[in-house]
């Protein structure tokens, strides 16, 4: 996952949830259900010392590392994660910063459009301090990642404009 802007599919009237203090609180885009097994299964290949599950290059490379929890972290905890939801409830979208597990920038929308519209509407913070255009957010908001910053021709702008600049370029 890059760290900037990422669009996220959420169940219709999805409300995320908030801090004591009225801050939302940052959550993965994961289920803890999920993320759990995740971790248990790289705890069994760490075991197997099965490097290939870990793309090493040499399997001495687990008594380098030590423990698998020193490699990849603690378990994980459940608070930071969304609600266990299915594909079929995931049927609108909204726009997260995740520099952190991810807090909303916007509102749930219907649609990538209309979500792309209520981010320009609103000049919604693209990151690095600016905002993008609708076919700039449109983008970002159809899947493609944007990192938090992004330099292009000198100039650092917004992952969300480098974006749209890269696709100039290219």
């Amino acid at each position: 996952m890059e760290m900037g802007r990422e669009v996220r599919r959420v169940p219709k009237g999805w409300q995320h949830s908030r801090r004591k203090d009225g801050r939302f609180q940052p959550l993965f885009d994961e289920d803890f259900e999920t993320a759990v097994s995740r971790w248990k299964a790289g705890l069994v290949s760490w075991e197997l010392r099965d490097a290939a599950y870990f793309d090493f290059d040499a399997t001495n490379r687990f008594d380098e590392f030590g423990e698998y929890w020193e490699y990849v972290g603690e378990p994980p905890q459940r608070d930071p994660y969304r609600p266990k939801w299915t594909d079929a409830e995931r049927t609108h979208y909204q726009m997260y910063e995740n520099v952190s597990e991810g807090t909303p920038i916007s509102p749930v929308m219907e649609s990538p459009e209309s979500l792309a519209r209520w981010l320009a509407d609103h000049l919604a913070d693209a990151g690095a301090g600016g905002t993008a255009t609708y076919d700039q957010w449109l983008d970002v908001c159809r899947g493609r990642p944007a990192p938090t910053f992004s330099m292009c021709s000198g100039e650092i702008t917004s992952g969300v404009v480098g974006n749209s600049r890269r696709l100039i370029v290219s």
